[in-house]
């Protein structure tokens, strides 16, 4: 009976792995390269870009491809249907400002489209803001700060055995946010052993889903907090945050953009700096090193908890958004979501409003060191915005490249970025 046991686990096995195998990369593979490696020019100074297409790493001949060429987000010259004799291409162009100048080229292969891009960069290090710090912009929120501490925390912790160590005990977590009723859901991590512990706060990047917390940072030797910021339990299926996502926060960050009070942002950052509050509130946090982390939009809340909380002692922003929004009301590639770049024709309470949740503006009052990372491919938050966030920082900060990477990271990335945090915590 034993061996028949055997042999129906391994013919299940047989089923079952061919079926977790995954889609990996693509056969037809666009490439297109700056002519310097490290991808960067003298305003002025002429980018020579290959453009490459290939199969099964030999040069597809006669491949036909769209390019588009020119600044970041706004090409000056677009054409279709181009023949790559040899299976190469050169383009060129140029920028005689700071900036970054793009070429996007698809080609089309069998009926489907395959996508290749490079940004050359233009004395990024120069590249400055469009926006303007509004007058009170930093009393405005720490009015806001204020008057929600008045609410209290008001905390509850369920312990989840199934997600628990040995060494870390992991429980879902809620506190009230900026009025009664009110709450911010996470998953937090505690080490078990007695004692006291380095923290860090974990921001998620857009959209809704359920987290499932950081436990490798625990078992370091770490608090870790990470929170959503819809309002939700974070601990439900799939499907709740699929109904949500096409629902109720369908589109949230558009949600109230002509008023700063009402707008959906203001509870979102509310929400993450009393995340600090929290942990500050357990026994076990020692008081000392606290870091703040996340992508995209949580690069974003990442540069903002850090401005307005001086219990934070570090931060990382991986690709951050919300960089510069007034950018693209002259034709500059601004942060992710893009709000003027869709609406070309903004009320001015909604380019008053865009200002009091723009990262030029928080990070402008940083005082703690910072780790930035990015690619110069990605075009949901432009390197262009990134920079000119990065650029009005003041306080000690690092910036870690990886040029082609678009909106996503390297392993190699990955590491450092955890790296990084986990030397700043002591661990």
């Amino acid at each position: 009976m034993k061996q028949v046991k055997w042999i129906l686990i391994l013919l299940i096995c047989n089923l079952i792995l061919p079926l977790s195998a995954q889609i990996r990369g693509n056969e037809i593979r666009v490439v297109v390269s700056p002519d310097k490696l490290d991808w960067t020019y003298k305003p002025g100074e002429k980018c020579n870009f290959t453009v490459q297409v290939y199969k099964a790493q030999n040069l597809l001949p006669d491949a036909v491809i769209d390019y588009e060429i020119g600044p970041d987000r706004y090409p000056a010259e677009k054409k279709q249907n181009v023949v790559l004799k040899d299976g190469k291409l050169t383009l060129s162009g140029k920028m005689t400002e700071p900036g970054f100048y793009r070429c996007n080229v698809t080609a089309k292969v069998n009926g489907v489209n395959y996508q290749g891009t490079a940004a050359a960069a233009y004395a990024p290090e120069q590249i400055k803001p469009r926006v303007t710090e509004p007058a009170g912009f930093y009393s405005y929120w720490t009015d806001v700060l204020a008057d929600a501490r008045q609410i209290p925390l008001a905390t509850t912790m369920t312990l989840l055995p199934e997600r628990c160590t040995e060494k870390v005990n992991v429980y879902e977590v809620s506190y009230q946010n900026i009025r009664h009723g009110s709450r911010t859901f996470g998953i937090l991590c505690v080490p078990k052993a007695p004692g006291k512990y380095p923290a860090l706060l974990r921001v998620p990047g857009a959209g809704v889903r359920p987290y499932y917390g950081d436990v490798m940072t625990a078992e370091k030797g770490a608090i870790t907090l990470e929170i959503g910021i819809h309002g939700v339990s974070v601990t439900q299926p799939q499907a709740f945050y699929d109904l949500l996502s096409n629902g109720a926060v369908n589109g949230y960050p558009f949600q109230n953009t002509d008023d700063k009070d009402g707008m959906y942002y203001k509870r979102v950052v509310v929400g993450a700096v009393r995340g600090v509050d929290l942990i500050a509130s357990l026994p076990e946090f020692n008081g000392e090193a606290l870091g703040v982390t996340g992508s995209s939009q949580g690069g974003a809340l990442s540069v903002i908890t850090a401005a307005l909380d001086n219990r934070v002692t570090c931060y990382a922003a991986v690709h951050p958004a919300m960089c510069d929004h007034q950018a693209a009301r002259f034709q500059v590639a601004g942060g992710w979501p893009h709000y003027f770049e869709y609406n070309t024709n903004p009320s001015q309470a909604q380019i008053a409003t865009a200002d009091y949740y723009d990262v030029v503006n928080f990070g402008r009052h940083i005082q703690v060191p910072g780790w930035f990372s990015w690619g110069y491919n990605d075009q949901v938050c432009p390197p262009t915005s990134m920079y000119a966030a990065y650029n009005t920082i003041s306080a000690p900060k690092t910036l870690d490249l990886y040029l082609e990477t678009a909106h996503f990271w390297y392993q190699e990335q990955y590491d450092a970025w955890n790296n990084w945090l986990w030397n700043q915590m002591g661990l």
